[in-house]
């Protein structure tokens, strides 16, 4: 939340706007075609998001995690373009989006804040796509990697430790690999030192190496 508020407007904004809601592993927080009605802030557990393909596999789009906003696909054409399935139990927050533009109204600075929250993260998910279709597998599952230990360590987390919430099945259809492809790159990268591997505890052992393999060049 935006600092400049004060102990009164923070105290109206959880009245008005934020109610909890407990998900548990596996459930759905909201489903494709859903109408869209609420924002949606993460406070504990790890969700993915996907579609369903023509011949009815499942398409993972994307992984959020605590202190991240989900429900941003609804805000466009007022219903939900994607499933949200949680990956453990989680809480949320429920944010009804009547609410949230009524309150930005009123707070300016919120509405900055709002916009910023969204921008950044459709910025982050394009970004992570646009990398991930121009690279060879293994670039892709370093890519993965480090983005996901730098937005886990942004949220006060270790710099170079993972429990990966999601399965390899999921990271392959986030990544557009096969699963027998994840399980070789995670293979290489312990083979060679670059990270320990047991079952979903990921070790981040040379940081350096993992992100040679995302930008050989080092140029930004």
């Amino acid at each position: 939340m935006p600092i400049s508020f004060d102990k009164e407007d923070m105290k109206r904004l959880d009245e008005v706007v934020a109610t909890r809601h407990h998900v548990k592993q596996g459930e759905l927080l909201f489903r494709d075609g859903e109408p869209f009605k609420s924002l949606f802030a993460i406070r504990t557990g790890f969700f993915k998001t996907s579609v369903s393909t023509p011949d009815g596999h499942e398409q993972v789009t994307g992984f959020q995690m605590a202190g991240e906003i989900i429900g941003l696909d609804g805000i466009v054409t007022d219903q939900h373009s994607c499933n949200a399935v949680a990956l453990e139990d989680a809480e949320v927050c429920v944010m009804p989006f009547a609410n949230v533009e009524e309150l930005s109204r009123e707070f300016p600075v919120l509405q900055r804040h709002v916009h910023k929250i969204m921008s950044r993260e459709i910025v982050r998910e394009n970004s992570m796509m646009l990398l991930i279709g121009n690279m060879r597998s293994e670039e892709r599952l370093a890519a993965f990697l480090l983005n996901l230990v730098q937005r886990l360590h942004a949220r006060g987390f270790s710099q170079s430790e993972i429990v990966l919430r999601m399965s390899r099945e999921e990271i392959g259809s986030y990544l557009g690999m096969k699963l027998e492809t994840v399980s070789r790159a995670f293979s290489k990268f312990s083979d060679e030192g670059i990270i320990e591997v047991k079952q979903r505890y990921v070790g981040i052992l040379n940081a350096p190496a993992l992100k040679k393999i995302v930008n050989p060049t080092g140029c930004v």
